[in-house]
């Protein structure tokens, strides 16, 4: 059940949870909520008749609920909105890409040895290269093959989901986001993976200036800058032109500037910040510094779940998978949640015999595992503490020993235990042995320490 509340500070958090059909409450994004389990439709309609309050859609409840959010917390809830529906074409496309590298990327020895010419190939250490799935075997090659149509409809063109995404968001014409996104990546625009190497570049020559034609393929500032002022442009001509032409000059005035806008000045300046960023956010991964960037990130990231913070990641590891084929950020993350669930276990072991508490717990534990963590850390972790503090730890030491290993995923995928799927194949057993890290040391410090505060009380 989700409340938003005019006097957050009245609700009374223990007489709530002290119901039996309470399984725990938290407040997140302006929204005191409660957990009541698989009956809460029922619980919502008993609410509902005995306190004559009629309930409202999510998005209003959203909306309502910035109220409560300061300046920060309310552009971090938009940037989420912006990012979520996009989520599960970019963990599918993630999943695709992971198997498009068992099939490519993968030398089994058992295949035999590569041919090239005629010759056996051999590396330049002379050590034998083996053929992968594709070498040796035509179906799978055209699956292969295949596939590449939907992972490049994801991440090349994703500038077209981002444009869409934010008129979606901001109510305005979706279809003349999805149009400006097309323009940003047209074929008529030189891929932007082919920039650094092109030897010369077309332009669109207006005779006082001319303007260089360059897509912005999986490019994310440059699309969230142009969907903006598409947006605003289209407010601002509603206003001012009459209702009885609006259907023509409103959409025509509004794209023809910000497609200009867009290939003009936000492009190239997205795509310089989205560069620097980047490049900023893998100089530290890959530092000297970078055990002590990765114990930070791995240390705070589940408390920047909780400010909303979080969401700003999807763009950084989107930027980092376009500049650099992937991603030392994600891996961080998938990690951060098995180490939440990890916590919950430790209490489930604890208090193992608390049916109320297991039905929060079980599915916590579960839910955490596959990557979504609010029901771990909201429902057990943040109402004892100590299981959240446990699971930072070993979020920190899990990242540590990612970073320090170079451990790359190919992008955004699948969090918790099946992010494996994100990896080559032959990076499957180090993401498993780091996944165990982050599951036995926060498991066993709260189990430890819960044994010795319970054990003093």
């Amino acid at each position: 059940m989700r409340f938003v509340l005019k006097h957050p500070e009245q609700a009374d958090v223990e007489k709530i949870e002290s119901l039996d059909s309470v399984k725990g409450t938290f407040t997140q994004a302006g929204q005191f909520q409660v957990i009541i389990g698989n009956d809460v439709d029922l619980f919502y309609n008993d609410f509902a008749d005995v306190s004559g309050i009629e309930g409202t859609s999510k998005e209003t409840v959203k909306d309502l609920a910035k109220s409560n959010q300061n300046a920060l917390q309310r552009l971090m809830s938009n940037l989420a909105e912006i990012f979520s529906p996009l989520i599960p074409a970019l963990i599918t496309g993630g999943l695709i890409l992971g198997f498009r590298n068992i099939l490519e990327g993968v030398q089994i020895q058992m295949l035999g040895q590569k041919i090239v010419d005629g010759a056996l190939a051999f590396t330049q250490n002379g050590a034998p290269i083996y053929n992968t799935i594709v070498d040796v075997s035509q179906f799978w090659s055209g699956v292969n093959h295949f596939l590449w149509l939907i992972g490049e409809a994801i991440f090349h063109f994703l500038p077209v989901g981002i444009t869409w995404s934010i008129t979606r968001k901001m109510g305005t014409t979706q279809i003349l986001g999805i149009v400006l996104g097309i323009t940003l990546v047209s074929p008529q625009l030189m891929n932007a993976y082919g920039v650094a190497g092109a030897e010369s570049i077309n332009t669109w020559n207006f005779g006082f200036a001319e303007v260089q034609m360059i897509g912005y393929q999986a490019q994310v500032l440059p699309a969230m800058m142009a969907g903006f002022v598409l947006v605003y442009l289209e407010r601002f001509f509603k206003k001012v032109i009459p209702n009885a032409v609006s259907m023509v000059f409103v959409p025509l005035l509004s794209i023809i500037p910000a497609v200009l806008v867009a290939h003009v000045i936000l492009g190239p300046i997205g795509w310089t910040i989205g560069a620097w960023i980047s490049d900023v956010v893998y100089a530290g991964l890959t530092s000297q510094l970078r055990v002590l960037f990765a114990a930070i990130f791995g240390f705070f990231y589940s408390p920047l779940v909780i400010t909303g913070l979080h969401h700003m990641t999807n763009a950084i590891d989107l930027q980092l998978t376009a500049d650099f084929g992937g991603t030392l950020l994600w891996p961080m993350i998938a990690f951060s949640n098995i180490a939440q669930g990890s916590a919950v276990l430790g209490i489930y072991l604890l208090h193992r015999g608390d049916k109320k508490e297991e039905q929060v717990s079980i599915p916590a534990i579960i839910s955490a595992y596959l990557g979504v963590t609010e029901p771990a850390m909201f429902g057990i972790n943040m109402k004892y503490r100590y299981p959240f503090i446990a699971a930072m730890i070993g979020s920190s030491i899990a990242a540590v020993v990612s970073v320090g290993l170079g451990l790359m995923a190919n992008s955004i995928g699948v969090g918790g235990l099946p992010g494996f799927l994100s990896f080559n194949a032959d990076r499957w057993l180090l993401f498993g042995l780091i996944a165990l890290i982050a599951m036995v040391v926060p498991a066993t410090l709260t189990y430890m320490y819960g044994k010795r505060v319970e054990g003093n009380e």
